[in-house]
């Protein structure tokens, strides 16, 4: 009997869990579109097939369902972007995966958009909760950047520098690259970003 009902819990958690990451998913798509604030619960409820109130049984509230969105959104950047990145070795071949990837990643928002690029538009003067994870999320991205290109100092493949610019200039590139994209084309933006990759790469190596 114990057996059976620990079994039935674990079946109706797991369940709850799946449908949980279907209305993250879902929610996510729309904030795409429409930015983290067009997320409404009304309308995902439908999207997603169901009442307002078993929506609100896995997110207490609106703002509650905008912060999961907003984990997802820096979750996905990280699995696209860095997690591949770490294969490389440490140093240049690193960094310079890190930034493809990036480019990579550019190119999968044209067909919908950049929630992390958009929440920090819509959220970087409005003092709360929301803001407070889009700075954790641009503070944890931030700390992956000076990371690898501290390594690449370390191992010889950068002159030694303020690391902290260092990561504002390779920050601009990917971020020059989305507006571009979007008005332009991602194949002009990829262009250019490629070699403002490689000058900047060059402008940094040891003399």
């Amino acid at each position: 009997m114990l057996l059976s009902a620990a079994m039935t819990t674990l079946t109706a958690t797991s369940k709850g869990a799946a449908t949980r990451e279907s209305i993250v998913a879902r929610a996510y798509d729309i904030a795409r579109a429409s930015g983290v604030e067009g997320l409404s619960i009304g309308p995902l409820a439908t999207a997603v097939g169901m009442s307002k109130s078993g929506v609100f049984a896995h997110f207490g509230s609106r703002e509650d369902l905008q912060l999961a969105v907003l984990e997802e959104a820096a979750l996905r950047f990280g699995n696209a972007v860095l997690i591949p990145a770490l294969a490389q070795p440490r140093g240049l071949p690193r960094v310079r995966a890190i930034m493809r990837n990036w480019f990579e990643w550019v190119r999968g928002t044209q067909r919908g958009g950049c929630v992390l690029v958009g929440s920090v538009m819509e959220y970087d003067d409005r003092p709360g909760v929301l803001r407070d994870q889009v700075l954790h999320n641009e503070t944890r991205w931030r700390a992956e950047l000076h990371r690898a290109v501290q390594q690449a100092i370390d191992c010889g493949h950068l002159a030694a520098d303020d690391v902290e610019q260092c990561v504002f200039e390779l920050y601009a590139i990917p971020l020059a690259a989305h507006h571009e994209a979007g008005l332009f084309g991602y194949d002009v933006a990829r262009h250019h970003g490629d070699r403002a990759i490689e000058r900047w790469i060059a402008h940094h190596a040891p003399r």
